[in-house]
């Protein structure tokens, strides 16, 4: 049994530790999709995964996959892409449009767990300056992209698309390059993936990771990033 969170009282989270097993991480349901509720949780190595029809529910896995920025691989096929240049990167400038992409049809998934309530809430975070996008134009068109939330030097990884080859990994391999850049000391990828492996994130301990964002996410502020924000030199 997991504890329910009633959604009128202060977000209140029991120990990670008491995470089930089996499913890996499953701690709680219930509370609320406010900021407070959804940041309160992410700087405890708790976040929201839920299909439509479920209460909220809130995970916190063991291990937990993780990449160090300056740590990711980028392939040479990826390398000679960026060289190219054949394409824009943004910052912010289609937060919604991102997340209903994440949220579209794949053939490889039956439903999708960004539910109406997740990209509503997440909005809001990003009017905040809390949630971000990295997104691939390409002539004029989105192309791919990803989505997350930055507290303070962690940075917590939500979702990714792509519409055109190599799309989400261009924005994936722009937002490690910002997060080295920026002094970011962790990018969140959640669930452990022989893709995430491929791109460079290792398994961490649990334990390792909430102690870890305590003084990851201490005195984090909004921040509101620009168009060009991820945006670099490749040719080097």
């Amino acid at each position: 049994m997991i504890p329910c969170l009633h959604p009128d009282l202060p977000p209140r989270f029991p120990p990670v530790s008491r995470a089930l097993r089996d499913p890996d991480g499953l701690l709680a349901a219930g509370g609320q999709l406010t900021p407070e509720w959804i940041l309160g949780a992410y700087r405890h190595g708790i976040f929201p995964w839920f299909s439509a029809g479920d209460p909220i529910l809130w995970w916190s896995p063991d291990p937990r996959m993780t990449l160090v920025p300056t740590a990711a691989r980028i392939s040479q096929s990826l390398s000679r892409t960026l060289r190219r240049g054949r394409y824009e990167i943004r910052c912010d400038t289609a937060f919604a449009d991102v997340m209903a992409a994440c949220a579209a049809p794949r053939a490889y998934a039956a439903g999708t767990w960004i539910v109406d309530a997740m990209q509503d809430a997440y909005c809001t975070l990003h009017a905040l300056g809390w949630a971000h996008s990295v997104e691939t134009w390409i002539d004029g068109e989105l192309a791919g992209g990803l989505y997350g939330v930055a507290i303070g030097r962690a940075f917590f990884g939500e979702s990714m698309f792509h519409r055109r080859t190599d799309a989400s990994k261009i924005a994936f391999a722009h937002l490690t390059r910002l997060l080295a850049r920026e002094n970011y000391a962790i990018l969140d990828c959640q669930m452990s993936t022989p893709h995430l492996a491929s791109l460079g994130a290792t398994e961490m301990p649990r334990e390792q990771f909430v102690a870890g964002l305590a003084g990851w996410t201490r005195h984090a502020e909004p921040q509101h990033w620009a168009p060009d924000f991820a945006r670099a030199d490749w040719s080097r």
